[in-house]
């Protein structure tokens, strides 16, 4: 697991290697990453948007960009966390994301870029 914490937001991720999904000879490899946002601030924020750099060993990087987390745009109270998971697809058995979510701090309007740590993700060819 890696965490970063940005103006008391905390990000956590943890990645799996899904090789019954995966096919190494067609050079296609699944990722999931699992991600627990927790607001340990004393302010509400509202998640509006996400930002990936998307590393692969076989291509160029890429950014991928879009409104909110798989479809929603969680408020997370103080105290609050919201975990979600969601997935990536490899050309290469071998790669790295990382990124940032744009959140509203719903007392002024502020908007904050908090930092999304950046993880691996490599594949255990080797399973069974």
């Amino acid at each position: 697991m890696v965490i970063a914490v940005t103006r008391g937001i905390k990000v956590s991720v943890e990645v799996s290697y899904q090789a019954e999904f995966s096919n190494p000879h067609q050079h296609h490899y699944v990722f999931t990453y699992k991600v627990t946002i927790e607001n340990k601030s004393q302010h509400t924020y509202q998640l509006l948007k996400r930002k990936w750099e998307v590393f692969d060993a076989a291509e160029n990087s890429k950014i991928v960009e879009g409104n909110g987390v798989v479809g929603q745009q969680p408020i997370l109270e103080p105290g609050d966390s919201h975990t979600y998971v969601s997935g990536c697809n490899l050309k290469s058995g071998l790669g790295k994301m990382k990124g940032s979510y744009t959140m509203e701090k719903l007392f002024d309007g502020k908007l904050v870029e908090v930092s999304v740590p950046e993880f691996q993700m490599i594949a255990n060819i080797f399973h069974n």
